[in-house]
């Protein structure tokens, strides 16, 4: 079964958060408020809503690869910038790596990202995996 997108219900979504590409801060700071908006939703979004989520979700990696191939941050500064821009705590890390010693060493710079933390950090934070290595 397939499943089709209500045009009209997805462009009265469009018309509300209006996406666009991402060129600044702000427009970063406003996509995320976007995103943190319907994943409070959880599982109660619409297949329209999903989309767009996705679409959000594209711009903000697209941008963070961008503004991270710029700079050359390490995987550490990565990190402590995603958490900071999405207001989280070591501890909203624990599932994501591993124990609360873990998160501890990674944020404070010692220990690196492993490869397998690496790819959960990355599907976290809805960008490539190779920021963190």
């Amino acid at each position: 079964m397939t499943i089709t997108l209500d045009r009209k219900i997805y462009g009265s979504l469009l018309e509300k958060y209006q996406p666009k590409a991402i060129n600044s801060e702000d427009d970063y700071n406003r996509t995320l408020e976007s995103i943190e908006e319907l994943m409070e939703r959880g599982e109660e979004l619409s297949f329209e809503e999903n989309s767009l989520l996705e679409m959000l979700s594209i711009l903000v990696e697209n941008y963070e690869n961008y503004q991270f191939s710029q700079e050359s941050a390490s995987p550490q500064e990565v990190l402590l910038h995603l958490m900071d821009a999405r207001k989280l705590k070591q501890s909203d890390l624990v599932e994501v790596i591993g124990s609360k010693g873990l998160v501890s060493e990674i944020v404070n710079g010692k220990r690196s990202i492993s490869k397998s933390q690496a790819k959960a950090l990355g599907e976290f934070f809805h960008v490539s995996p190779a920021l963190f290595i």
